[in-house]
């Protein structure tokens, strides 16, 4: 699944109307951390989550760097992506671990500073203990395929309308 057209367009216009003020001048791209404004993430990602995006857009075409805020305690289910995805660690501790299912005791925590590349198509997860922020580089349009369709929160928010 695509990220949200309309969390896509709600990011832009913010960006666009002077909420993340990015200085942008011959391909010079200025995002002082004081001008980055967080909006709820995407329904791709289970609530609570926020997202900052820095540069492009991540439903089109293109490089895209974006953060994501986790709360303490926040999991992402093991899920894939049809790009490779670059996540460095600015804030707090991220769990991530390979698999189709969540194993905290085989997962490896990287603290702040840390690099991880995760290749396209392989199966992840995350997780969090205390608040957290990562930024991801990738290719887009960034996209998010939950292993067990039970886990895509889009799914659980249809099933509440019913």
């Amino acid at each position: 699944m695509t990220i949200s057209r309309l969390a896509t367009a709600a990011v832009a216009a913010t960006l666009l109307a002077g909420g993340a003020a990015p200085a942008l001048a011959q391909n010079h791209l200025i995002v002082p951390v004081e001008k980055i404004q967080w909006q709820p993430a995407p329904p791709i990602l289970p609530p609570g989550a926020q997202i900052a995006v820095l540069e492009g857009n991540p439903a089109e075409k293109g490089p895209v760097v974006m953060r994501l805020k986790f709360p303490a305690n926040y999991t992402i289910p093991p899920h894939w992506h049809s790009m490779t995805e670059r996540i460095v660690v600015v804030s707090g501790v991220f769990h991530y671990g390979m698999g189709e299912s969540v194993d905290r005791a085989g997962s490896q925590a990287l603290n702040a500073g840390s690099f991880v590349s995760l290749p396209s198509k392989m199966h992840h997860y995350a997780w969090t203990k205390t608040p957290t922020v990562v930024q991801i580089n990738l290719e887009g349009p960034f996209d998010l395929f939950y292993i067990n369709p039970a886990d895509d929160p889009q799914n659980k928010t249809v099933a509440k309308a019913r």
